[in-house]
């Protein structure tokens, strides 16, 4: 495939990915000011968010570290600083945070804040993918179909393709009927192919739009 199936760093539902873990250290710094009022504090100097997600990480909380991870990431109230990314996320990742081993992946794939590395990457992903994690299981399909840290095997990029695209990975889905309209790694079937594209293209994928319309014009599927 050419250009298809790009690895794409993807912030989890648009800007927020930091996510539940943002808002549960947000309540642990109400909570510890609501402590203080209760202990006859009667002004209790508000605790800065970052100041407290950031202890909670050194601490070893993983979902404090993963969204710490994603703010130096995204330089969203810090500078962008990958390398510092990199350290929250395997932090987390080692710690058994799936959403940390696809960002820590990502940074082997992308060559951000650790050197390249495709192995590494195909490492993380598949710890993630085992998971159940759609991102992860896409990503590994990614892999197998450039043949990046891994062999070279269409049949398993697919067999990665349609696990995440079982759970609604759009992008899963496209190249999974990629993969059906060239008969590559499975049998051509253009009707499999087309209920995809379908798929994916009722997610608003542009590429599965495309796709989808090019084979009711040629009537294939």
């Amino acid at each position: 495939m050419t250009g298809e199936s790009q690895l794409q760093v993807r912030p989890k539902n648009g800007a927020s990915s930091i996510s539940r873990s943002k808002v549960r250290s947000g309540l642990v710094a109400r909570g510890l000011g609501d402590a203080a009022i209760l202990a006859g504090r009667s002004s209790p100097k508000p605790a800065d968010p970052l100041s407290e997600m950031r202890r909670l990480a050194e601490e070893g909380d993983a979902d404090a570290q993963y969204n710490l991870g994603c703010m130096y990431s995204m330089g969203e109230g810090v500078a962008q600083d990958y390398v510092e990314a990199a350290r929250w996320f395997r932090n987390a990742a080692e710690q058994g945070n799936v959403d940390s081993q696809v960002k820590f992946g990502l940074g082997y794939a992308k060559g951000q804040g650790v050197p390249h590395d495709d192995a590494e990457a195909v490492r993380w992903f598949r710890k993630a993918a085992d998971e159940g994690d759609a991102e992860a299981q896409f990503s590994l399909g990614v892999m197998y179909d450039g043949g990046q840290g891994v062999t070279q095997d269409y049949a398993e990029a697919g067999r990665w393709y349609r696990r995440a695209a079982d759970r609604g990975h759009a992008r899963a889905q496209f190249n999974l009927g990629y993969r059906y309209e060239e008969g590559e790694g499975v049998a051509q079937d253009y009707v499999e192919a087309a209920r995809w594209y379908r798929k994916a293209a009722d997610q608003g994928d542009a590429r599965a739009q495309d796709r989808l319309g090019g084979m009711f014009y040629e009537g294939e599927g």
